[in-house]
């Protein structure tokens, strides 16, 4: 099994970031959509991690196909 972290254009709200992490994770991506904004608000270095991995992570159509 070859798993990818992409971000997710099904599950998307604002860029898919955590949508593709539910998805790696097989997690509810609303789930993790609420531990995402715990981290912001508690740390607040959750906002800035969110940013970056908007950038970082390829979105789910630009993926290589194996």
């Amino acid at each position: 099994m070859n798993k990818k972290l992409y971000r997710s254009i099904a599950n998307k709200k604002l860029c898919g970031v955590c949508g593709g992490i539910g998805e790696y994770f097989d997690l509810d991506p609303t789930l993790v959509r609420i531990l995402w904004i715990v981290f912001a608000l508690v740390g607040g270095s959750g906002l800035l991690a969110y940013i970056i991995c908007a950038i970082i992570m390829p979105t789910q159509n630009q993926l290589p196909n194996p």
